[in-house]
């Protein structure tokens, strides 16, 4: 049941993606090009969004949809890490023309030359899989 409920949302997550046009190349290459707010405008909600709905999580203690505790482990603070994880994300993102999400979305909509990056995707996750243990953390 929990796998057909995440499947589900992972589904709605996609239709909002592809409607709201945050998965087209076009708008990423806009957003890359400071040619227009679109993106940064989805972006920026999405954050403001979770922002509040992580607090609102904290201060509240509610549980998940199937009764468990949601808990929310502290981060370590680090400008160099998440600068370097940042540049690197962005450098991948401004090359490939989507990130994470919207490779599945994309393919999903049948843009079929995007199968390139998801498999330099999961390359890139299996190669940091196996090299996790020797980087610092």
């Amino acid at each position: 049941m929990k796998s057909l409920s995440y499947l589900l949302i992972g589904i709605f997550f996609g239709i909002v993606m592809f409607k709201s046009e945050a998965a087209s190349w076009f708008r990423i290459y806009e957003m890359f090009r400071f040619d227009s707010f679109h993106m940064y405008g989805l972006m920026g909600s999405a954050l403001i969004l979770g922002a509040i709905l992580i607090g609102l999580i904290k201060r509240t203690k509610v549980k998940s949809f199937f009764g468990e505790k949601i808990v929310i482990a502290e981060k370590q603070k680090s400008f160099w890490r998440y600068a370097l994880g940042g540049i690197l994300f962005g450098l991948g993102w401004a090359l490939a023309g989507a990130c994470p999400g919207p490779i599945y979305v994309l393919v999903g909509a049948g843009f079929w030359p995007i199968l390139i990056v998801l498999f330099g995707a999961v390359l890139g996750t299996l190669c940091y899989g196996l090299l996790k243990s020797k980087l610092p953390h």
